[in-house]
């Protein structure tokens, strides 16, 4: 899987080139793992509604086709896109969401920080006053997700067309996290956003950036 650092892009064309890649491409068609960061933009999924986006102010609300309610993203998150073939890569959905979670909560891991899988609502988290915790979370009622003493740091959102993938993850560096304010983000009211600067974590976006697309590469193998 080549990673392919964009810089910072629209949101936009990018996902455009995302869907024209993956409706072009065939079965020998290489696999590639995209990096880059937005400008502000809110991104609405295909569950969205728009009772979740709270106040938008400048920032624009753009409709996509992921899975997954409202989030957003700007300057000073990873985002990671991997352009998969999963039928080539011996798994399903399920399993590769679990896989893109695990990355993510390996590439925390190498910064002393302990990510967290919470039923019912994708994507990883972190203990706010406690972040390099190793206790486990409480099992939880997937249809009512125990968000109390944390801060989501990382959201999920794919799409998967004749067993291909686009979308994927966001990861929170260091960020202005104001506009997670004018949200629900991912949907849940009330839902703490952090990131790595704001619990004690000092890392460029390009130390971020390489260390969760070696952590993808290991993951997402086949």
């Amino acid at each position: 899987m080549a990673a392919r650092p964009l810089g910072r892009v629209d949101y936009l064309p990018t996902y455009a080139a995302m869907q024209a890649f993956t409706a072009t491409r065939d079965a020998t068609t290489p696999d590639e793992l995209w990096l880059c960061e937005h400008p502000p933009v809110f991104t609405q999924g295909l569950a969205g509604r728009a009772e979740h986006v709270l106040g938008p102010g400048e920032i624009p609300v753009v409709a996509s086709n992921r899975g997954g309610q409202v989030t957003y993203h700007g300057p000073g998150q990873v985002v990671a896109y991997p352009l998969l073939d999963l039928g080539r890569r011996g798994y399903f959905v399920k399993e590769y969401v679990h896989r893109l979670e695990e990355a993510v909560i390996r590439t925390l891991g190498h910064f002393g920080v302990t990510g967290h899988r919470v039923r019912g609502a994708p994507g990883v988290y972190v203990r706010i006053a406690d972040p390099s915790s190793h206790a486990a979370l409480p099992p939880g009622d997937p249809a009512r997700p125990d968000f109390s003493g944390l801060g989501k740091i990382a959201a999920l959102g794919i799409k998967v067309s004749r067993s291909c993938t686009y979308h994927g993850v966001a990861l929170n560096v260091a960020m202005d996290l104001e506009p997670f304010s004018r949200i629900d983000p991912c949907g849940y009211p009330g839902l703490a956003t952090v990131d790595l600067s704001t619990i004690g974590i000092s890392t460029s976006w390009d130390e971020a950036a390489a260390i969760l697309a070696a952590k993808l590469g290991t993951w997402l193998a086949p």
